[in-house]
């Protein structure tokens, strides 16, 4: 049976051994119990060991896709290897998998996709196995119902989708998802993916050209990533008492328990088994395990019921693959084991929101992390590369903070930044005095290799040896921290398809390495090159607590990137300037850049109306009526707040450009939907349990304490 379990997923039978195993026993078992653990991993990926059989027995190399170009010279070959090997894992069905624009927050996995069945008639009119290279390519569906930002309309609706062969084919349940790129008639990219592409061809292209001007030839760069996904665990039945949550992810509002994270005692704390999380995090784990997502890390996070997951690292475009995929696995596993995930950056007020930090490194083709100063030393036989790569970072992070900024202004990030652990919105990044110190003294002239420093703590205990640490502490208030080989954004937030974030990175950096590589061609010595570069953009490094109001403003004076409003970091996407950098590196036309401002736009007013609209509903038809019957609470007041919320939305809706509507929605929800949310908190604090109709932050937020096991199934 091609669809029971993987044995890694069935119970151990006990061990009947009594006595201690020997060294070589021990050694057998620990290769069985791995073998057994990971048995199965990868099986639903059409790559590597998976794939070889399929593609030889078309008489094709096992690395045959290995070769990015596959698609021009191997299609149906292509095709029907995987076709034998669809058929044989039980898929009846195919589909192009492409990323939309807008779906952070709102679409359930974040992707589109049309069905296929692998199927045609024959002349008898007999139903036949029909996938061949035309079906595997390339597909066609309606642009228009995608949020495009002008670029389609229903009597220009052409949307057509194009296989990506940087990312593997993979399959779920009976279909076959082949990742793909979608755009317009016109060419124009209507999806997150595409532009990523073209900023890792950038990245590459400018990156490589600037090494072999400094002495290393390589055949290509690529970025890296991993990312930390974290993410909520409520009761379902609590969740269905909450509209709120059900139709926006977040809780418009809401009393604080008596309880919160004040006593830092969830932030990884043990992993109940007495509650269904664990079970569903294994579950979760698993599925991901079986499409070649290793989410090799899990903890509790520091807010209650609060939780993260990590995968290891990988390139760019499989690694936002995976992470879109993910996500969906935590929501669907919950619900399967009487829970609901939650995505959004800032479910709950006054306790950390979500992020998802990502982190990001430049990497040769053949494995050389340039960020590795060590790595980089030895693999090119030069000390004077590495200071050059970090010159031409930090005034890319310098020029194009705006840019950065505008990248992570998601909906949930206007409660979350500036707090919790989450950056402020002032784009600087953190480098550690030895890395300061080091380039401090490169742009003066002095000649010294960077060797990163260690020390010795002692923990004061005869027989527990002492530990070698970094030199340098944990900054998490920066938003763009150095961290020894990676950058970490750590401003990235929770429920965003983190392409637009990679995008940026890509595209800022490779347009220095290209300014730098102009400069040196034109005659400029390399080292003159950084340290005026350096010189320029000394400002933007800053090691100290971004909390700080006094080092915020210090930084702001200093004029590093300071965008408070989402609304205003995503309108700098169509400043002249940063039109032009999308359009000389080749990654986003004007059309295409005006028209992801739009949809960001209406996306951020469309999140807001939504939650002014369960606000509403929530007033009337349970806050009012729970107040009445206990005859208690400012009703006259939760009346009139509706009136002002409604009057709120009717104005975006009657304003006159999407900039106007995105400023009024978000004037309604950072000020008038907090002032409600204040009274209808102490309607809450007044009315008795009985009386409330609403699911509480005590219900939602402790699942230790009360959860039932006799409820783990719940029934709809």
């Amino acid at each position: 049976d091609k669809r029971r379990p993987p044995s890694w997923a069935a119970p151990s039978p006990p061990t009947m051994m009594m006595r201690p195993l020997q060294p070589l026993a021990r050694a057998a078992r620990r290769t069985m119990a791995t073998s057994t653990a990971f048995e199965g991993y990868g099986s639903n990926l059409f790559r590597g060991a998976v794939a070889a059989p399929y593609l030889e027995a078309q008489g094709l190399p096992a690395n045959t896709l290995e070769d990015l170009h596959w698609p021009k010279q191997h299609a149906d070959k292509v095709a029907a290897a995987v076709s034998e090997w669809a058929a044989e894992r039980g898929a009846t069905s195919y589909c192009h998998w492409f990323q939309p624009l807008a779906a952070s927050g709102v679409r359930h996995g974040l992707t589109g996709q049309v069905q296929n069945m692998m199927i045609e008639f024959t002349k008898e009119g007999k139903p036949a196995w029909d996938f061949k290279g035309k079906d595997l390519l390339k597909g066609e569906t309606d642009g228009s119902s995608y949020p495009n930002g002008g670029l389609r309309a229903t009597h220009q609706a052409g949307g057509y989708l194009s296989i990506d062969p940087t990312s593997p084919i993979f399959l779920r349940a009976d279909t076959i998802y082949i990742p793909a790129c979608f755009v317009s008639y016109y060419g124009h990219a209507l999806d997150e993916k595409t532009p990523l592409l073209r900023s890792s061809e950038a990245l590459s292209r400018e990156g490589t050209r600037l090494l072999k001007l400094l002495g290393y030839e390589v055949k290509g760069l690529q970025s890296n990533i991993g990312l930390e996904q974290e993410f909520f665990l409520v009761p379902r039945d609590a969740y269905h008492k909450r509209p709120d949550l059900m139709l926006t992810g977040r809780t418009v509002m809401g009393r604080n328990a008596a309880r919160g994270q004040e006593m830092c005692d969830h932030y990884m704390a043990p992993l109940s088994m007495a509650t269904p999380a664990v079970d569903a995090i294994k579950d979760m784990q698993r599925q991901a395990l079986e499409m070649g997502i290793p989410l090799r890390t899990r903890h509790r996070e520091v807010a209650p019921n609060q939780y993260e997951m990590a995968p290891l690292f990988g390139s760019v475009t499989t690694q936002v693959d995976q992470n879109v995929w993910a996500m969906q696995i935590i929501e669907e596993a919950a619900q399967e084991h009487g829970l609901a995930a939650l995505l959004q950056e800032k479910p709950f007020n006054d306790i950390n929101g979500s992020g998802k930090h990502n982190n990001w490194s430049i990497g040769t083709t053949c494995g050389t992390n340039i960020l590795n100063v060590k790595q980089l030393a030895q693999k090119s036989g030069s000390s004077e590369i590495f200071p050059v790569i970090m010159a031409a970072i930090v005034s890319a992070v310098s020029e194009h903070g705006d840019l950065m900024r505008a990248a992570i202004a998601s909906p949930g990030n206007d409660f979350r930044l500036g707090a919790c652990e989450a950056p402020p919105a002032i784009i600087s990044t953190y480098l550690g005095e030895d890395m300061t110190s080091y380039l401090e003294a490169y742009k003066k002239g002095e000649a010294a290799e960077y060797v990163p420093h260690t020390k010795m703590l002692d923990l004061g205990v005869s027989f527990v040896g002492p530990i070698e640490v970094p030199a340098e502490d944990r900054n998490r208030t920066s938003p763009f921290p150095y961290g020894g080989h990676r950058f970490e954004f750590r401003a990235v937030g929770s429920s965003q398809n983190v392409s637009l974030v990679n995008t940026v990175l890509q595209t800022i950096c490779a347009d220095a390495f290209k300014n730098f590589a102009d400069a040196i061609e034109a005659g400029q010595a390399p080292k003159e090159v950084a340290r005026a570069a350096l010189d320029k953009h000394w400002k933007v490094i800053f090691n100290g607590n971004n909390y700080d109001l006094d080092n915020q403003q210090m930084l702001t004076d200093k004029g590093v990137w300071r965008i408070d409003s989402g609304v205003d970091a995503i309108c700098r996407l169509t400043a002249p300037e940063n039109i032009d950098l999308f359009e000389r590196t080749g990654v986003l036309s004007e059309p295409e850049v005006a028209a992801r401002q739009t949809v960001l736009l209406e996306h951020y007013v469309g999140t807001v109306e939504m939650e002014a609209g369960c606000m509403v509903d929530m007033i009337n038809q349970h806050v009012i009526p729970s107040c009445k019957a206990a005859g208690v609470g400012p009703v006259d007041a939760l009346q009139a707040a509706v009136k002002t919320l409604q009057g709120a939305v009717h104005a975006i809706e009657a304003a006159g450009d999407h900039i106007e509507k995105a400023k009024l929605a978000r004037a309604l929800r950072l000020e008038a939907m907090i002032d409600v949310r204040a009274v209808c908190d102490e309607a809450e604090g007044v009315v008795p349990a009985d009386k409330w109709t609403l699911a509480t932050y005590r219900d939602l937020l402790f699942l230790d304490q009360t959860h039932h096991p006799e409820k783990d199934v719940v029934t709809y």
